[in-house]
């Protein structure tokens, strides 16, 4: 009898980082779990090109950052592959380059409730929300909407907040193994952490040292050190 060999899973999770915070880690953390992911990978924009008129920190402090971070998290790494490409910083264009590396794999792209609210400013969207499947990673107090999206990416939508279980919804992960050929795109509270680095950067920038608490301790050290902010 022929062994049915193993699909790895592997999700990446794109951002600016700037900084890192243990909410990013904690998304990381259950997300892996929820998904039974094989490993998660950050990956630190150069620039998201959509947000024209807002200059992240240098990327190879913010690398460093996230190395620092996710240094003691067996199954999480970092990946450079949009820091290389500064001039095709498009996500479109890092799914399809990860697909090609990786033909075997099972690929999620994580983004937060902010991305998923603009995604529709996105280069080539649609694409973006068809190449892989996607998971959407909800925080409080912040209302999800679908009504910028076609009818072709509403009907990819598996919603499994815990908030719609508890309604009685049917919303269960059961798409996760169940694999066809279409991608899905999950939406998920799995992690109730309202941290966000413009609010680290705020706290930094008015010399509050509440700010700490809500990153590794790693990167607390390294900010000062460097005097990021």
């Amino acid at each position: 009898m022929n062994s049915v060999a193993k699909i790895k899973k592997i999700a990446f999770y794109g951002g600016s980082f700037d900084p890192p915070h243990r909410g990013h880690l904690e998304i990381g953390r259950k997300l892996t779990e929820i998904f039974a992911l094989d490993e998660f990978v950050f990956v630190p924009a150069f620039h998201a090109p959509h947000k024209k008129d807002k200059r992240p920190t240098l990327a190879f402090h913010r690398f460093a950052m996230l190395a620092l971070a996710t240094e003691n998290e067996a199954q999480f790494k970092v990946s450079t592959i949009e820091l290389e490409v500064p001039a095709k910083p498009y996500t479109v264009d890092t799914l399809l380059k990860l697909k090609e590396e990786l033909p075997g794999a099972r690929i999620f792209f994580v983004m937060g409730a902010d991305s998923w609210a603009e995604i529709d400013t996105w280069r080539e969207w649609e694409t973006v929300l068809t190449l892989t499947d996607v998971i959407v990673v909800t925080r409080p107090n912040f209302e999800i909407s679908f009504s910028h999206v076609s009818e072709r990416i509403k009907k990819r939508i598996v919603d499994v907040r815990e908030s719609n279980r508890l309604k009685g919804k049917n919303c269960e992960l059961r798409k996760v193994e169940n694999k066809t050929n279409d991608a899905y795109i999950y939406i998920t509270d799995a992690v109730n952490l309202n941290v966000s680095s413009t609010e680290i950067r705020r706290l930094i920038r008015a010399n509050s040292n509440e700010w700490r608490e809500l990153v590794p301790d790693e990167v607390a050290k390294y900010i000062e050190k460097y005097d990021i902010y």
